[in-house]
């Protein structure tokens, strides 16, 4: 049995700035490994468009960058690219672990891998509405293959491995649930002044959301809670600042906001360094959160950590991942509960277990998830 790890981690699929909170999730657990004083050999495979974004890694000698002859926002031939020449390329450096971030693992040329995959939430089965039907094609497939061939599948909450072994019974002892690390610089954060001179706000007269622009993140409710804090003149912070990436809802919101006279009162500020992101946290007068659909939910611990009121749902992960120790709504898309909500003074829940998702706690599970899938 090997004690030395030795895998490689796909990041071809990494579309930089532009796939949101599982960008984050792996460039965390990077970080992580960087930090740690394990001894391994991870090779980063790395795309033509997203090599300089990861270059930081290549000055631990443990990282070793690959760049591949592939653009990741080509995503057609990028899968293609995987299928033809990815398990050749891993041959090539003695390799027979690889880590998929993402839940896509190739069809062809990768027999003899030992594939660890992550899958982040199971959307597609939920909301098929809110796909194409190529789209919904493909990810069943994906998730059928991925289950079938890969040596351990992570997913990333208790909800999200429920959900698994709900919908596709029989991989019960593929699949482990680790957290996802979240990192928060405090000291990496804007001043009040920042933001008051970009967004037009001061400290505790605004509301903050972060979410992808998509239907279950429930941002239409929002956008009528604040037409009735507008119209209704209700003693509440009548700002709401909307941060995120994608997503189709973009249209349908911004005209929901026209029509409603909003244009001066809700903000969407499409994506943002995370030093705008953290004064944002912790300068808003409480940080809301209306999905009522989440593999994990970090935006509503990153608002905890920076020491922000933190309204949101009972809905899938959320009461887990924020350990119940938040404001909730019992129906997200009653405006009047929300309203409710916002107007309670009372204090947030001590005791909140930050720890949990630590990076390093986090590292940890995954540095031993992956030395056990390579020996096994």
């Amino acid at each position: 049995m090997s004690t030395k790890l030795k895998m490689a981690i796909d990041l071809l699929w990494v579309k930089h700035n532009k796939v949101g909170g599982v960008e984050s999730y792996i460039r965390n657990l990077l970080d992580g490994l960087k930090k740690s004083s394990h001894e391994f050999s991870i090779y980063l495979l790395v795309s033509l468009d997203n090599a300089d974004s990861f270059a930081m890694y290549g000055k631990d000698p443990r990282f070793k960058l690959i760049k591949c002859n592939v653009n990741s926002n080509e995503v057609p031939r990028r899968i293609i690219w995987q299928n033809v020449h990815l398990g050749n390329l891993l041959k090539t450096l003695n390799i027979d672990t690889c880590f998929e971030p993402h839940n896509y693992i190739p069809t062809f040329g990768v027999k003899n891998i030992k594939f660890i995959t992550t899958i982040h939430d199971l959307q597609l089965a939920h909301y098929p509405e809110n796909f194409s039907k190529k789209k919904i094609i493909w990810f069943k497939y994906n998730w059928a293959n991925t289950l079938k061939h890969s040596k351990l599948i992570i997913v990333i909450s208790e909800f999200v491995k429920n959900d698994l072994e709900k919908i596709y019974p029989g991989f019960e002892n593929k699949i482990q649930a680790i957290y996802n690390p979240i990192i928060i610089n405090k000291n990496d954060c804007d001043s009040i002044n920042d933001i008051s001179n970009k967004y037009g706000v001061k400290g505790d007269d605004y509301y903050f959301t972060v979410a992808s622009l998509l239907p279950h993140k429930n941002l239409k409710t929002l956008i009528n809670v604040f037409r009735k804090i507008n119209d209704e003149h209700l003693r509440l912070p009548d700002k709401l600042i909307i941060s995120g990436v994608g997503g189709n809802m973009k249209d349908d919101l911004l005209k929901m906001i026209k029509e409603y006279n909003l244009n001066e009162k809700v903000i969407m500020t499409g994506f943002i360094p995370n030093s705008t992101r953290n004064a944002l946290y912790k300068y808003c007068h409480s940080f809301l959160f209306p999905s009522v659909f989440e593999g994990f939910g970090m935006p509503a611990v990153e608002a905890l950590m920076m020491g922000a009121k933190v309204i949101t749902t009972k809905e899938s992960c959320m009461l887990e991942i924020t350990q119940n120790k938040c404001c909730y709504v019992n129906d997200p898309y009653s405006t009047d509960e929300w309203i409710y909500q916002m107007e309670d003074n009372r204090a947030m829940e001590s005791g909140f277990d930050f720890q949990r998702y630590s990076l390093d706690t986090i590292t940890e599970n995954y540095y031993s998830a992956f030395l056990k899938a390579q020996n096994s």
